[in-house]
């Protein structure tokens, strides 16, 4: 059986966003030390498994191969990130909005409040946004009392920015 080949789009090899913050890059460095604290026992099991015999149908060897495979991936994903990363701390000057803050703005006569950070940690549960974000590009560079015209689906919405934090 042949597998489908598909022509690369628009979001081929998209680079992720690199701003994180200082809490971000420890989480990414216990990760990595983490996955590095398991690797040596991943190679044992696989290679107890491996002297089993028949690869073909020896299941546990599969499974501990694409653990393995996996936890490699990880490292070298993770190694990437934080070699790229742009690591920002929060702006002690609040006149201007920047990656960091947290604003809020009246949106159509409703009061929202967000912070803005990388792609990497958003959150719009917790009223976290990326900077990439339709609403936290249009926030960026904005002082207190701008209004800007936001533009959604099917409609255009003004806002102001109440407070910059």
């Amino acid at each position: 059986m042949r597998v489908p080949y598909r022509k690369p789009g628009q979001y081929t090899d998209m680079r992720p966003d690199p701003h994180i913050t200082p809490a971000k890059q420890d989480e990414l460095i216990r990760e990595l030390e983490s996955i590095k604290r398991r690797l040596p026992g991943m190679i044992q099991e696989v290679q107890r498994l491996a002297a089993m015999g028949d690869f073909s149908e020896n299941a546990g060897y599969q499974i501990a191969k694409g653990a393995l495979r996996h936890a490699n991936w990880r490292v070298l994903e993770i190694e990437d990130a934080l070699k790229q990363a742009i690591v920002f701390e929060k702006p002690a000057s609040t006149d201007r909005v920047q990656l960091g803050h947290t604003v809020t703005f009246s949106m159509g006569g409703v009061t929202k409040k967000y912070q803005i950070l990388g792609s990497s940690e958003t959150d719009p549960n917790s009223s976290v946004i990326s900077h990439n974000s339709p609403i936290g590009a249009a926030l960026l560079g904005k002082r207190v009392g701008d209004s800007f015209t936001l533009h959604l689906a099917n409609k255009e919405v003004v806002c102001e920015v109440r407070k910059i934090e």
